[in-house]
């Protein structure tokens, strides 16, 4: 371990730092010669502040955050690439119980349940009743632009037909159950511990809005990452194996101990087997789950524009796609045997079934990767993708 070099990563408690905590754990790190110094963290902005003040090298970190951080959007002028994804899926939209039995029977899917959620909300809105407050993790979140884009698609105005606020993840569940909010869009295990509670209800999971998307990636800070290139290959490839071992159901017991300890989540190995196995669906490893897609980092660009957090220029579009970095990720991993995607970029949404492509001298499995509302975002078509959403959206 005196040889290895030392990595310090921050992270917060949810089931998808799974890979990272598998890495240290199991010994993947260690095998690549890395000491994996893993912190838990309070909230999403101090794990971002923390990195652009030098505590962390990398970090487990909000897909869309690295982007933002790059345009210009936060306190610090940081400079962070994502050359992985730390899995696909994994978070849901949960709604107080009292809710839920406004809405009985609780619809199931979310084009059924946002229509549902609308009439309630119109009912409020002719009534003058007080707006219905849904909690997100963070503005620079897939858990804020997701819940946005089911909202509006389900005909609900996210600014003014609902209040959302930010919660730190952790905190998510102990509100709902106390009556501060109505419902909240997080990561996993904060829908199922709310479930098993009797105070809340999944409504809809990511994947019922966008199948097979992005939720967290590993956040590197660029300045680090070139001087530390050999380094940072070799903790891709200890995640990469961390990502097949979590990836194994007879794994996932041992996986839930592992986090159930105090310095990971602290909460009980069951509610995490649960999570780790529910409809939220987080997937650590097939479906190219590891692969930093920049169609992704567009799409969550598309999202920033949509709702005032940035104005869109073409030179926002290539910072979005080039902070994400799959040659990093295809270096690191070329003589590992890894299954890799030939292209960097895919057009979301028009899968509508599993499907085999290249990668490489390898097949691969990818998708289903739609939009609840049947809506498809092509990478190469920024421009018209942003005007249709502003034309959806009454802003043309």
């Amino acid at each position: 371990m005196a040889d290895n070099t030392l990595i310090t990563a921050g992270f917060l408690p949810l089931i998808d730092v799974s890979i990272l905590a598998a890495a240290r754990e199991i010994g993947f790190a260690d095998a690549e010669g890395i000491e994996l110094v893993l912190i838990r963290e309070s909230s999403w902005a101090n794990v971002r502040d923390r990195m652009a003040i030098g505590h962390f090298d990398v970090a487990h970190m909000l897909a869309p955050m690295p982007i933002a951080s790059n345009l210009g959007l936060t306190p610090f002028d940081t400079d962070i690439i994502a050359p992985m994804a730390l899995g696909l899926g994994g978070n849901a939209i949960t709604v107080s119980s009292a809710l839920a039995a406004t809405l009985s029977p609780v619809p199931s899917g979310a084009l059924a349940a946002g229509a549902a959620l609308k009439t309630h909300i119109d009912g409020l809105a002719e009534s003058g009743d007080p707006k219905l407050k849904f909690g997100v993790v963070h503005p620079h979140s897939a858990h804020n632009f997701e819940l946005r884009y089911w909202l509006a698609a389900s005909g609900i105005d996210p600014d003014n037909a609902v209040e959302i606020v930010i919660l730190p993840p952790s905190l998510m569940a102990d509100a709902l159950e106390r009556g501060s909010i109505d419902g909240y869009c997080v990561g996993e295990p904060w829908n199922t511990l709310a479930q098993s509670r009797g105070s809340g209800q999944i409504l809809a999971t990511k994947n019922d809005i966008w199948a097979s998307s992005p939720e967290k990636v590993l956040g590197v800070d660029a300045r680090w990452a070139r001087k530390n290139a050999p380094a940072l290959a070799a903790l891709i490839r200890a995640l990469h194996d961390a990502s097949l071992w979590c990836g194994e159901q007879g794994n996932l017991a041992r996986l839930a101990e592992i986090l159930s300890r105090p310095d990971y989540l602290g909460l009980d190995p069951e509610i995490l087997h649960a999570s780790l196995t529910g409809p939220a669906g987080y997937e650590p490893h097939a479906r190219a789950a590891t692969f930093p897609w920049q169609s992704h980092a567009t799409w969550f660009y598309t999202q920033m524009v949509r709702w005032g957090q940035v104005a869109h220029q073409p030179s926002h579009v290539d910072v979005a796609r080039r902070t994400y970095r799959p040659d990093i990720y295809r270096e690191a991993l070329k003589n590992a045997g890894a299954a890799i995607p030939a292209a960097s970029s895919k057009v979301e949404g028009a899968l509508g079934a599993p499907t085999i492509v290249g990668a490489g001298r390898s097949m691969l499995q990818l998708g289903p990767d739609g939009f609840f509302d049947g809506e498809v975002f092509d990478p190469d078509h920024v421009d018209a993708y942003i005007a249709r959403q502003r034309t959806r959206d009454g802003h043309d």
